[in-house]
């Protein structure tokens, strides 16, 4: 009789111990088995939830939001923006107000566009009053400005200058009428610094607003070069860069027939609204509506 070497050195008592222990063994092993496929398909959709993450990321990096620049015009400084860009920062936006240096459209345009070297990814310009001859000089050629904003302002052609642009639909400005001209160092003959008269800034530039505030806008006031009134443009960015526009159908600055004028040349996404020439100031809301729009 022959029998199996295995079984015949274990005694008949614990031969069922050792089945009950090699089933044990094989149990486990299955489980580790499983455990380590289980493993590998965590690790795989781990992975995979990584590289989608990433890929947002990148989508993210690769679309940032745009700076958005608010260029003032004449007779006014920075801080007109301040409703604006209270709101603009409030919906995550970077902001900065520039300083404009009003000596007129290509110079300014030049300053401009040597500042934005400083400012990283896209850029949305915007410009009130003669910040808008500004920001038509200095974005022109600028691939990182996507969007122009004009809010009640100048958006001259090339060779036409910020009074030439008044005349533009048949309008008619009396400002040139209540300006004071003080001089300045290295001013050339016949030019100087133009300030509206005081006694007539609340009703030219912002009769909307209470005069407790024009008052005080009116004391504060930055001058701009008288010439830069007379001084040619340049080539405009609006030629390439998509625009929007407001219209202050109350402008007591810039005619509102010269203002549809610009905006239709430039082809504009246009809105008008029933506002003096500081739109930004008494409508902040519908100013910042726009810009939003432009910067989307």
């Amino acid at each position: 009789m022959t029998s199996d070497s295995s079984q015949a050195d274990i005694p008949p008592r614990s031969r069922p111990r050792r089945r009950l222990l090699e089933a044990i063994a094989g149990a486990v092993a299955t489980v580790l088995v499983g455990g380590l496929a289980l493993t590998g398909a965590t690790t795989s959709a781990n992975a995979s939830s990584a590289s989608l993450t990433a890929a947002a990321q990148t989508h993210r990096t690769s679309s940032p939001k745009p700076t958005i620049v608010l260029v003032h015009g004449a007779f006014a400084d920075s801080g007109g923006w301040n409703a604006v860009a209270g709101r603009l920062l409030a919906a995550g936006y970077k902001v900065i107000a520039f300083s404009n240096p009003l000596r007129g459209p290509q110079a300014d345009g030049e300053y401009l566009r040597q500042f934005l070297t400083s400012v990283d990814g896209p850029v949305v310009l915007v410009g009130h009053s003669y910040g808008g001859a500004v920001i038509s000089n200095g974005g022109a050629g600028n691939a990182k400005v996507k969007a122009l904003v004009y809010i009640a302002a100048y958006a001259p052609d090339e060779g036409e200058s910020v009074a030439a642009a008044n005349t533009l639909g048949g309008g008619h400005t009396d400002v040139t009428d209540h300006l004071v001209v003080r001089p300045y160092p290295g001013a050339a003959p016949g030019d100087g610094d133009a300030y509206i008269d005081p006694a007539y800034f609340h009703n030219l530039f912002a009769q909307d607003l209470p005069r407790s505030t024009t008052g005080v806008m009116a004391a504060t006031q930055r001058p701009g070069a008288l010439a830069a009134l007379v001084t040619p443009s340049g080539p405009p960015a609006w030629k390439s860069v998509p625009s929007w526009y407001l219209v202050a159908r109350q402008d007591r600055i810039i005619p509102p027939e010269a203002e549809r004028v610009m905006a239709k040349r430039a082809h504009a996404t246009t809105v008008e609204i029933d506002s003096s020439h500081v739109a930004m100031m008494s409508h902040p809301d519908v100013v910042t509506k726009l810009i939003l729009r432009a910067a989307r």
